[in-house]
């Protein structure tokens, strides 16, 4: 054999496994391309509620360390999710002071970040869920799971969601702080917004979207913005859950209209739709926790919600003509 055949046979030999290594890339890149995306991640949402409950938070009162963890964890996903900051930074410290109690709060903290609309970058959908909760009473440890966890894991999900699918107007994302003392966060935003509030054209609020299991989740605010709800019950239609709504007015046993943080902007005649579930034996107790949340539920519910951000985004030339005729004045 000459010295050119050995040659010929080396470059092969070494040829061969390179050529294969790429032809599997090939294979592999054709395979994630083709992989559906999903609305959510049902293992990551999961997850989160699931830190975001544990013991090791001791229910996330504002001011203390488990709900410094928190907001580690939520800057860790924004950061994991290529969220845009406003002033450089997801954190935005606020003092507060609870009207009830007079208790006050220093550098308590709201985390905010962003994604850039396609089509109208300078008008913005807000987001919103508070991350702060009870803490520890009387040595039990209030875990909050379905308040607000739950919401928080949702605007998590919601902000996985719009950074792979860009929306065509800009989103604010907000984990809120302070919202069990007066709602705290959601009061200094609309007060210091990062942007214009005349930009904010409408605010999406989850509060408590995992503890049910008769299927029902509310959306409340339509009493005060009627044209709200032909989009949301046709975007709901085929929902794996029943969307209702209701609670946002004098004419139902409770008025839940001020009761989260989406009063703050509906006071600044921002318009709002707040999802969340009727009360239940674990609201506000210890017994609030991940174990005693419905996952089948809860997964559904945020993948609703999704889809609702989603259409809304498609038809906000609509909710912007309609709000500006109600605040018209009567002739």
């Amino acid at each position: 054999m000459n010295k050119t055949m050995n040659r010929t046979d080396h470059i092969s030999r070494f040829l061969l496994p390179v050529i294969m290594l790429l032809f599997l890339g090939a294979c592999n890149q054709v395979e994630e391309q083709t992989e559906p995306f999903r609305t959510i991640d049902s293992e990551q949402l999961l997850s989160d509620l699931e830190y975001l409950a544990s013991d090791e938070l001791e229910g996330r009162r504002t001011g203390t360390e488990g709900n410094r963890m928190a907001q580690d964890y939520i800057e860790e996903r924004y950061q994991y999710l290529g969220l845009q900051m406003f002033d450089g930074s997801y954190r935005h410290l606020f003092d507060h002071t609870n009207q009830r109690t007079g208790e006050e709060f220093v550098d308590a903290v709201n985390l905010i970040g962003y994604v850039e609309g396609s089509v109208n970058p300078d008008r913005y959908i807000v987001v919103t869920a508070h991350y702060d909760h009870l803490g520890v009473r009387d040595g039990e440890i209030y875990n909050g799971a379905d308040d607000n966890a739950s919401g928080t894991g949702g605007l998590m999900a919601a902000a996985r969601y719009f950074t792979n699918i860009q929306p065509d107007n800009s989103i604010i994302f907000i984990a809120l702080d302070a919202e069990e003392l007066g709602l705290g966060g959601a009061r200094h935003f609309v007060d210091n917004p990062v942007v214009p509030l005349e930009q904010i054209v409408m605010n999406v609020n989850m509060d408590m979207i995992s503890n049910n299991f008769e299927d029902e989740l509310y959306a409340v605010g339509t009493y005060h913005y009627p044209f709200l709800k032909p989009m949301i019950e046709e975007s709901t239609a085929d929902a794996p859950i029943n969307v209702l709504f209701g609670y946002d007015s004098d004419e139902w046993p409770q008025d839940w209209t001020m009761s989260s943080d989406h009063g703050p902007f509906h006071m600044k005649g921002i318009p709002f739709v707040y999802f969340g579930v009727e009360d239940h034996p674990h609201y506000h107790a210890p017994t609030d926790t991940f174990e005693n949340t419905n996952p089948e539920f809860y997964l559904d519910a945020v993948e609703t919600i999704i889809g609702v951000i989603e259409d809304l985004d498609a038809r906000l030339d609509e909710v912007v003509a309609a709000s500006e005729e109600m605040a018209e004045p009567a002739e």
